[in-house]
């Protein structure tokens, strides 16, 4: 089962690569990490974890940042 996790995780993120759409590239990237969390515990390997657990803090900032656009005005002088 472990290793099943693992090649879940593997065929997300590499699908992700594919997406043309930011949204989808990140959503996509952010379960592949989240499973791979998962799979890091269940390997005991903390660089796994730790490193997915960034990815997954990345991702759900950049996902944030696309549904919540920041509106600049332009003040006219």
């Amino acid at each position: 089962m472990t290793n099943a996790l693992g090649f879940l995780a593997l065929t997300l993120n590499l699908t992700s690569m594919t997406m043309k759409d930011i949204l989808y590239l990140r959503v996509l990237s952010l379960l592949a990490n989240a499973i791979y969390i998962l799979y890091g515990l269940l390997m005991g390997t903390a660089p796994i974890v730790a490193g997915s657990f960034v990815a997954v803090v990345i991702h759900s900032v950049g996902i944030y940042r696309l549904k919540h656009p920041k509106h600049i005005t332009v003040s006219k002088n």
